[in-house]
């Protein structure tokens, strides 16, 4: 068996053509959130969520099943989705146009919950992963302006409440920088504030929301608690992964925080759910040119669909490890299952894996199935308070 390699955000490991010609000024004021033009995902005007949720499902001995996954017709509740770091422009903070990156992203990591809920995703002015590259590489962080990411996020939040919500429950998504704009977003404009009643669950996903040790609140946030019960509301659902077997090494920049008394949270939607593995809803792509697909399987099937799953294949356990806390995922290869024997999301520089960032690409993605499910029985929690059915 042959391992896999996988695609969860193409940019992020610079794939992707580059961003087109600016038609925003960076400098320029708060976007208007009125206009279609600037989200990705807005239900009855613009959207880049209307893709394919086709899956092939791979069992253990090696049958493919092509299953058809809807969008929901007329979801009870809604979700609010914040991309990760994946703009290719030049500049410190991206403009307003959305690029492949950017639309191939929200594909990978939003289009899924649509099986629940009405899907709102924003343009932002992020940090670029150009600019990011360039301060790994020793050249600074000057021309970032991370007060416009969570200005920008705020002033679509706010639209959003006041034109779209109408007292709707609602998810908060995010995934790496659009996990750390929406932790800012809830620690300023949600925690403790009325619009709390509004917020279904936030997860966090692929960065570090600490949390007071031995507690499943403070920290981060001073009322908004851990997830405990897949039945809770109000809470937050936050992990980084790593491999088990290639736990973070001492300068990994995932799965702790600085602070005193505090750790960083890890929650697990499948632990949740009281699922045994994961179901996870992989990218059939390639990495980059230097690592090409290799087979799902012995039989070399090809594979068609945007999303592949492997049940049974890989299972996770939130681990404690000295001052790390992280979603460790483990592939169970087996001499008589034919599929794959181990899955790849990670992040590859020059040819060597960057072992700091764990997982991180497939953060998503490997939790994927049962993140919609947790969705949907939050959502049915919800809506029991607010005397709904």
């Amino acid at each position: 068996m042959k391992n896999t390699y996988l695609l969860a955000a193409a940019a992020a490991i610079g794939i992707v053509a580059p961003a087109q010609a600016d038609n925003h000024d960076a400098a320029a004021d708060t976007p208007d959130y009125a206009l279609g033009q600037n989200w990705l995902c807005l239900p009855g005007q613009r959207d880049a969520c209307e893709v394919s949720l086709a899956t092939t499902r791979i069992d253990p001995d090696g049958t493919l099943t092509v299953e058809q996954n809807a969008i929901a017709e007329n979801p009870a509740f809604d979700c609010f989705y914040v991309y990760p770091t994946v703009s290719l422009d030049e500049g410190g903070n991206s403009d307003m146009v959305d690029n492949e990156e950017e639309r191939r992203v929200v594909a990978v990591q939003a289009a899924p919950f649509q099986q629940a809920c009405r899907m709102y995703a924003p343009l932002y002015r992020q940090v670029t992963l150009t600019a990011l590259r360039r301060a790994m590489a020793g050249g600074g962080f000057a021309g970032m302006d991370r007060d416009m990411t969570i200005n920008d996020v705020r002033a679509a939040w706010n639209h959003y409440l006041d034109h779209h919500n109408e007292g709707r429950g609602v998810l908060l998504i995010g995934h790496s920088q659009g996990s750390g704009v929406l932790t800012r977003l809830i620690a300023e404009d949600i925690d403790g504030q009325p619009v709390a009643e509004r917020m279904i669950a936030a997860y966090l996903i692929g960065t570090n929301v600490g949390v007071a040790e031995g507690a499943d609140v403070g920290g981060a946030f001073q009322n908004v608690p851990l997830c405990t019960s897949a039945d809770q509301t109000g809470c937050v659902v936050s992990f980084v992964s790593f491999r088990e077997d290639v736990p973070p090494p001492a300068a990994s920049r995932f799965g702790k925080v600085e602070e005193a008394g505090q750790r960083a949270a890890c929650v697990a939607p499948s632990t949740l759910l009281g699922e045994d593995t994961l179901d996870a809803w992989l990218v059939p792509m390639a990495l980059s040119s230097s690592n090409p697909p290799a087979p799902w399987t012995e039989a070399d099937p090809a594979i068609e669909t945007p999303f592949v799953r492997v049940p049974g294949l890989v299972s996770a356990e939130c681990v404690d490890s000295g001052d790390f806390t992280y979603l460790a995922v483990t592939t169970h290869g087996d001499p008589a299952d034919p599929r794959t024997d181990t899955i790849t999301g990670d992040v590859m520089a020059g040819g060597m894996r960057l072992d700091d960032w764990g997982l991180h690409l497939i953060d998503m993605n490997l939790e994927m199935g049962a993140m919609v499910r947790l969705a949907e029985r939050q959502a049915a929690a919800w809506m029991a308070t607010q005397g709904e059915e």
